[in-house]
């Protein structure tokens, strides 16, 4: 065979299409979206109470994230709607980014919240000291406002997401005492909260008139679906929050892994804390503020349990997934 006959010039015409298909596809791909890492200013509060009462007294701490952008050729311009996304105590997992991917399919922004990674922080199973819900909503809050001069977001177009621990930020980033401290002009546009602890029984229920959802399994021993019933009829004085269980599912439902257990998980079935005013979560026993490592330490003994279960429930992470979205293009858009 010579370099001119056919079957070899047929060969290399071949070639010569597959490898151009190839480099459209990663052009087209790699154009398709914009992504860029933001750097924003925090701080390391605690409690909450810390944010209320302390914030300006707060050291800083340098916090990042991705944010995702959908790209547009013809109109750069254009503004998107943006939801920040929060990880649980388990970090960033595989089923948060099939979240993230789908929104991003849909036209939405995205920021992937790295409050672990920017602390060096890879877990906070079994301990929950070494971050925690208060400083994750300060950094949700520190990076919307970073945000709100992005020529391509929409401002008055954000909506914020989390799963477990980011879960509980994205539930109570919808409570006003917190936000009143931290800012006067960034108000999410909506809240879903999936799988977020509820076993906090707020004594000041001035929440958000924005809507926030929760997705919860009937199975899960971590955060137990019951208290969500009774925070959700709490809260819900402005008919803005609601609630689906989901039935035989475990804490991660909505992921492709099989249910598993993990020995040194805190299993909160048997607790229920009073929230104050103050920002204070308090023992359920001496009612002591439970606002430094130590003091929750010993608030635990009194009701948490080692032990919890997790793992997905395929008919219920694909309604979770069309719940998510459809609940994103009715608040977003």
């Amino acid at each position: 065979m010579t370099l001119n006959s056919p079957y070899f010039l047929n060969y290399k015409s071949k070639q010569y299409v597959f490898l151009s298909i190839i480099v459209f596809f990663i052009h087209f791909s790699l154009e398709s979206q914009i992504k860029s890492k933001i750097k924003f200013q925090s701080a390391n509060p605690f409690a909450m109470s810390d944010v209320i009462n302390n914030l300006d007294k707060l050291d800083s701490q340098e916090v990042f994230g991705e944010l995702t952008i959908p790209y547009d050729s013809v109109n750069n311009e254009r503004k998107y709607p943006l939801i920040i996304a929060v990880a649980g105590s388990l970090g960033w997992r595989k089923h948060h980014y099939d979240y993230l991917d789908m929104y991003q399919k849909n036209g939405f922004a995205t920021f992937e919240l790295n409050s672990f990674k920017s602390r060096k922080i890879t877990s906070t199973v079994g301990s929950q000291i070494e971050i925690t819900t208060a400083a994750m909503i300060l950094d949700a809050y520190k990076a919307f406002d970073k945000l709100k001069t992005h020529p391509n977001i929409n401002i008055n177009k954000v909506s914020i997401t989390g799963w477990s621990l980011g879960g509980a930020v994205a539930l109570f980033s919808g409570w006003n005492p917190m936000r009143n401290a931290i800012t006067n002009n960034l108000k999410f546009a909506s809240h879903l909260a999936i799988y977020p602890p509820c076993f906090f029984d707020p004594e000041n229920i001035d929440f958000t008139d924005k809507p926030i959802h929760i997705l919860i399994g009937e199975l899960d021993n971590w955060t137990p679906a019951e208290p969500c019933k009774n925070f959700v009829k709490k809260i819900n004085s402005k008919d803005n929050v609601r609630l689906t269980i989901y039935p035989d599912s475990h804490h991660s439902f909505d992921s492709e892994e099989p249910v598993s257990h993990i020995k040194n998980g805190y299993s909160f079935k048997n607790c229920l804390f009073k929230l104050n005013s103050e920002g204070d979560v308090l023992m359920n026993y001496l009612s002591l503020p439970m606002s430094s490592p130590i003091m929750q330490k010993i608030g635990f003994l009194f009701c948490v349990k080692r032990g919890v279960d997790l793992g997905g429930n395929e008919i219920y992470r694909n309604e979770a997934f069309k719940f998510a979205n459809n609940f994103m293009r009715e608040t977003l858009n």
